[in-house]
């Protein structure tokens, strides 16, 4: 585990990594990372956190004298730019934590004390696997939450190291369970294997048909089952979202209507399952966001809404009942990625794609001056929302 503060490197007598484009990939695949990001631009905030990360990283070394497992390391961002860009690194101080390589969706939030950043890395040291002793307990399960079940016959090999390693990232998506021996030997009749049991009872198991000695093709099939391709997006996660640096494509709708939830959900997976990795699919409450939704003309009563935050303005498709025509939605991002939108948001429709009657969805929003500052979903004035 690699826990890494991004800012100024200073002098101190506790074992802190310095990373830099040379050493970062290497330096990261280990264990545990904690990592902290520093710029000179926020000295004051960061020479005030330096003497904190170095006590916690005296703490935990004592605690788990194995260098392999936790190591803290420091970025200085303006020395290493590249850095920073690859991580998506705005501001500073900032403490992101590493495992095997991987950076964890969710940065350190806690209060930046030697006494909580140590107990965050205690937490992080917990087994996120729960052996099962019995069969019985498989009917016990919690099903109003996401299962992920290996079945092994030893704890002591490749396959369940690998799925192990596979809990550990994705410890705060799912609940990771594991049987052992006799306990797991009805389903194992084809070798050792794991298997999703969604929420809501009566969902049927998906079983993982690759080879559990293969991490990335474990990872990516556990990553999809664990984490919905439409999230809901809150107030308390929204930060959160923010940092994984994608737009937001957003449907709106009341907490009750289902049935547009599972219509965008369809056209999502229809239209742009490619999309994935440029755009984050996400759906909110109406009545928790109708501030964000005065601010493009809209209300609760509207709902449902789909509209697209870039962080610097809102768009909105024009009606929620298009996004079943075939491309219409994908179309919808693709204007955004190739600046359309945005275009059309300062100067109007494109003069050569202008219709009677119709209207962009640029014209659906208020033309403000182009130095005016924009309202989006996640605007900090909490005051206002």
């Amino acid at each position: 585990m690699v826990l890494t503060v991004m800012g100024l490197s200073t002098p101190g007598q506790a074992e802190i990594t310095s990373l830099d484009s040379a050493n970062i990939d290497d330096v990261l695949s280990k264990t545990l990372y904690f990592t902290h990001y520093v710029s000179e631009h926020k000295r004051f905030e960061i020479q005030m956190l330096h003497p904190i990360f170095e006590e916690a990283s005296n703490i935990v070394r004592e605690e788990f004298p194995d260098t392999k497992q936790v190591v803290f390391a420091r970025v200085d961002c303006d020395q290493h730019s590249d850095i920073a860009q690859r991580y998506r690194i705005t501001k500073y101080p900032t403490l992101k934590l590493f495992r095997n390589g991987m950076m964890m969706k969710r940065e350190y939030r806690g209060q930046r004390s030697v006494t909580a950043i140590a107990d965050f890395i205690r937490q992080q040291q917990v087994d996120p696997v729960k052996e099962v002793l019995t069969v019985e307990e498989f009917n016990a399960l919690d099903r109003s939450k996401r299962n992920i079940i290996g079945y092994f016959e030893k704890k002591d090999a490749d396959n369940y190291r690998t799925y192990e390693k596979v809990a550990n990232i994705l410890r705060d998506d799912c609940t990771f369970l594991a049987a052992f021996g006799a306990v797991s030997e009805h389903e194992r009749f084809s070798g050792d294997n794991m298997i999703y049991r969604p929420a809501g009872e009566g969902a049927p198991d998906m079983v993982f048909l690759g080879s559990l000695t293969n991490f990335d093709l474990a990872y990516a099939w556990t990553q999809d089952k664990c984490v919905p391709l439409v999230r809901e997006i809150t107030f308390e996660n929204g930060e959160e979202l923010t940092e994984e640096g994608l737009p937001f494509l957003i449907l709106f709708h009341v907490k009750e209507d289902t049935q547009s939830l599972e219509k965008f959900q369809q056209e999502v997976a229809r239209q742009l399952i490619s999309e994935k990795g440029s755009i984050n699919f996400l759906h909110a409450d109406c009545d928790k966001f109708r501030h964000p939704l005065l601010h493009i003309q809209k209300t609760p009563a509207d709902c449902p809404v789909v509209a697209i935050d870039s962080f610097r303005h809102m768009y909105v498709f024009p009606e929620f009942k298009d996004v079943s025509v075939p491309g219409k939605l994908r179309q919808f991002v693709l204007d955004l990625h190739s600046g359309k939108l945005h275009r059309e948001f300062h100067h109007g429709p494109d003069p050569t794609e202008s219709t009677p009657g119709q209207q962009s969805p640029g014209e659906l929003l208020p033309k403000l001056a182009p130095s005016e500052t924009r309202y989006t979903i996640l605007s900090r004035d909490r005051d206002e929302l």
